[in-house]
Parts: structure tokens; sequence; C-alpha cells
């Protein structure tokens, strides 16, 4: 039994986890944003490069990614270690991201973004098992919350530090590459020196087929069906920066949209983990899905720009609330020793649900126009709304 001096201890070392895992993300996401804000106009400079290819490298590196997540998660439960996965994950990103400063053809570009999405794959769902062990279960939304905040402050701060390098210091777009490597390194020493491990002892009768099939028992299988089809309505920010374009908002200006679109989701992040501590993820979630729904008909408006600026708040909004909470929901669900393999089985189902999404929504928009395109990811969220209901009611 543990005096109250050791469980405060725990308790103590436990909020510096978050912390530090959450300053990890702040500065991995500044110098990731440093690099991708500037990535598309950098790659379609490049002799040989379009749209297309552009298109190619993105979709073949968040795949790759999203695959990944499946085993990283499945060896840090065989091993019970996550640290050493969060800490290669996020060493190989920030290693490979300075070097698209030397690249000369899209085919580099393609090497690199490949390289760095493998190291986010590689930490992604360790990181959030470590997380999620190192607080109780009454704290876990709030944890994630705070998670969230420091996580997409750094992609607000990235793009204006960039900016700033380049309109104040005279830089270039391969010299912002380069200057991306400090806080990436940062990021480095806070893993190495005030990330602790908080997983149990390793055991060798772990399976990967047995783990996945206790994973998947009882109500986590029905959670990831009602979670794979809102995601197959859903769709990135690329559209919703796209509407803002289509309802006559100056290229000049689409970066203050995506600016309030990392502002909502920052802002909303702490308080959607909050509240779902009090009352229930679950009814959190499906907020966070009727705010979805609600900005997919915002879309169906005529365009006009102050529409266009609510839908990407609303965006950032849901955003902020589902990705907070769905991370914060998984553990719930499954037992102390499969999270990992529980993580990697949610990334899976929501990548591949979320790559085929964007893919009929871009057709549907390019073909039958905006309209055609929210009426199919309207139809998805209202089925998951009621499915996420029913799935509420049932387990009260």
């Amino acid at each position: 039994m543990k005096t109250p001096v050791a469980e405060k201890k725990v308790k103590k070392q436990s909020v510096r986890n978050v912390f530090a895992l959450g300053f990890v993300s702040f500065f991995t996401d500044m110098s990731s944003e440093m690099v991708f804000s500037l990535l598309p106009t950098f790659l379609l400079g490049l002799p040989g490069s379009s749209r297309t290819v552009l298109g190619l490298i993105e979709g073949t590196a968040e795949a790759l990614s999203y695959a990944l997540r499946a085993v990283s998660g499945f060896f840090s439960d065989k091993f019970k270690k996550r640290k050493i996965f969060v800490l290669l994950g996020y060493a190989l990103s920030n290693a490979v991201k300075p070097l698209f400063a030397v690249a000369r053809a899209p085919f580099d570009v393609f090497v690199i973004r490949v390289s760095e999405r493998v190291g986010k794959g590689v930490r992604t769902s360790p990181r959030d098992t470590l997380l999620c062990e190192s607080v109780s279960e009454k704290r876990r939304g709030a944890a994630f919350g705070l998670h969230r905040t420091l996580d997409q402050a750094g992609a607000i701060v990235g793009p204006v530090v960039a900016s700033a390098a380049m309109l104040i210091l005279g830089f270039t777009i391969r010299d912002v590459f380069w200057l991306s490597l400090i806080p990436g390194t940062i990021a480095l020493f806070i893993i190495l020196f005030l990330v602790k491990e908080r997983a149990s002892k390793s055991t060798s009768e772990f399976k990967l087929l047995a783990g996945i099939k206790s994973a998947l028992k009882g109500n986590f299988s029905l959670l990831l069906v009602i979670v794979g089809v809102f995601s197959l309505g859903s769709f990135n920010f690329s559209f919703v920066l796209l509407n803002a374009q289509e309802a006559g908002i100056a290229d000049s200006l689409i970066p203050l949209v995506y600016a309030a679109v990392n502002v909502a989701h920052t802002a909303i992040a702490i308080p959607a983990g909050v509240l779902s501590d009090r009352i229930g993820k679950e009814k959190v979630m499906v907020l966070g899905y009727g705010i979805f729904l609600s900005t997919t008909l915002l879309i169906l408006f005529p365009a006009s720009g102050y529409v266009a600026l609510l839908v990407a708040v609303m965006y950032g909004a849901y955003i902020g609330v589902v990705e907070t909470v769905q991370r914060a929901l998984i553990p719930d669900y499954v037992e102390k020793g499969l999270r990992g393999t529980a993580y990697g089985i949610y990334y899976l189902v929501v990548g591949s649900a979320f790559f085929v999404s964007n893919a009929v929504v871009g057709t549907l928009w390019e073909y039958f126009g905006s309209s055609a395109a929210s009426t199919y990811s309207i139809t998805l969220s209202a089925v998951a709304i009621v499915a996420m209901i029913v799935f509420v009611r049932r387990k009260m």
C-alpha cells in the first residue's frame, strides 16, 4: 500500500509527464508547420513537379503513417515500453525534416516526406498510450485536452516564425527548413530528460492475433464501427479552405482562414476534455459530431465570406472536440495491457476511412459541386450521431 507521500510523488510525476508530452508536441508541431506551411510552394517550384505529384506524396505518406500506428501500438504492448517508441518516432521526424533544404527533385521530397510520416506512425499510438497511463481515468479527458491545446499552439506558432524569418531576417525557404531543426531538437531533449516510462513489466506471452482479438471484444468493436462511419463522411481542412476560396475570399487572406481553424481548435480542446470527464466522453463525442454536421450544413448555404469564416471556426471547434475526446475514450473499452494495440487499431480504422472520405468528397466536389459533397458528409455524420446516441443508451 502506497503512503500519502508516495502517492503525492506519483501524482506529481504523472502531471509532469502530461505537460512534458504536451510540450514535446508543441515544439515538434512548431517545427513541422514551419516546414509544411511552405512545402507545397517549394515542391511545386521544383522541376517536374505538379499538383498530382503533391497529392501522391501526401496520400502515400499519410496512408503509411496510419498503417504503422497499428504496428507500433502492438509492439509497445508486446514489450511494455512506450518511451523508446516515442523517442525513436520523434527523432526520425525531427531529423529528416530539415533535409528538405537539400531536395532538388520531387523524388527527394517524396523520400523525406514519407520518412517523416514513418516517424509519426512509430510514435503516435505509444505516445497516446503513455499519456493515458500517466493520469487517472477521471482526469484523462483533461490530459488529452491539454496535450491537444499545446500541440495546436505549436501549429499556430510555426508558420508565424517561418514568415517572420523570411520577412524580417531575409531567410529563404531552404533556410527555414534548416531552422526547423532547433524546435525539433528541443522536443527530443524534453523526451530524454522529462518524459518517464509508465508501462508495466514485459511479458513474452503477448501475441499479435490474440491481442487484436482481445482488444476487439465487447463494446470496443461497436465503438470502432461508429467512429469508422463518421470518419467515412468527414474531410480535412483543405476543403474548408476551398470553400473559403469559392466564397470569394482573396488568396492572400486564405492563411487567415486556416488560422481561424487552428485558433478554434486550440481554444476548445481543454474545455472539451474537462467536460468529457464530467458528463461522459461519449456524450461529448455526440456534441462534436453535431458540430461537424452543422458545419457541413452551412456549406449548403450561398457562398459568402462571413459564412465561410464561420464554417472555418466551427470546423476547428469540431476537430478540437473530436480529436481530443476520441483519443481519451479508447482506453475505457480495453484492458490496460492492450491499450497500445487498441490505439493502433483505432488509428488504422480512422486513417483508412479518412483516406476514402477525402477521395469521395474531392470527387463529388469536383464533378457535382460543394452541395453534393456536403450532402454525402451530412448523411454519414447523421448516421453516426444516431448510432452513438443508441450506443450510449445501450450502455446505461
